[in-house]
């Protein structure tokens, strides 16, 4: 599928329902309900360059989705993942982080810069961090132990690289 083509004066959100528009003249309802087919929610980073259907094999209605900014597992995820769980049968995690992170290159400066600028602190934190797969392991921790999960079994953790599009899996005990 392409977008909408683009013309002068038309903005990004604009090209977004054209193409929306399009869609739906083919569109036929899937019958689907809210519930995952693989029974998987799957946790990634929002970055652009990571199309997680294509890299997983994953079709329409397969699975849950969540991503924000370096794939961690947050309060909200585990929301999230606590309604996919308890709500609509989910049972495996997947935890997918990846090589040459934008969290990378952020520190909780951030929030001080932030608060600066605005004049209101975040309640957020950026949770940046420095090595993939030790913040992996950390999300994997975070799953395992959350008392709202009916099922914290089938976590695993995996770094996405960007440039060669394989999944690197992630031992869940750092390495000796």
């Amino acid at each position: 599928m392409t977008s909408a083509p683009i013309t002068p004066g038309t903005s990004v959100t604009d090209r977004l329902v054209a193409s929306n528009e399009a869609y739906a003249k083919t569109f036929t309802d899937p019958g689907m309900d809210a519930r995952p087919v693989q029974k998987v929610a799957v946790v990634a980073c929002m970055d652009a360059r990571i199309d997680l259907h294509a890299a997983l094999g994953l079709e329409l209605g397969d699975c849950h989705t969540i991503r924000n900014a370096g794939g961690v597992v947050t309060d909200d995820v585990i929301r999230s993942l606590t309604i996919s769980q308890r709500a609509l049968g989910t049972r495996s995690v997947v935890l997918i982080h990846h090589t040459n992170c934008g969290l990378e290159s952020l520190t909780e400066d951030f929030r001080q810069d932030l608060e600066r600028e605005v004049g209101q602190r975040p309640s957020w934190a950026v949770e940046s961090f420095t090595d993939a797969e030790q913040d992996v392991r950390q999300s994997m921790q975070r799953v395992r132990t959350s008392p709202f999960l009916v099922e914290a079994n089938d976590v695993r953790g995996f770094v996405f690289d960007v440039h060669t599009g394989l999944l690197r899996e992630v031992d869940p005990a750092p390495a000796a």
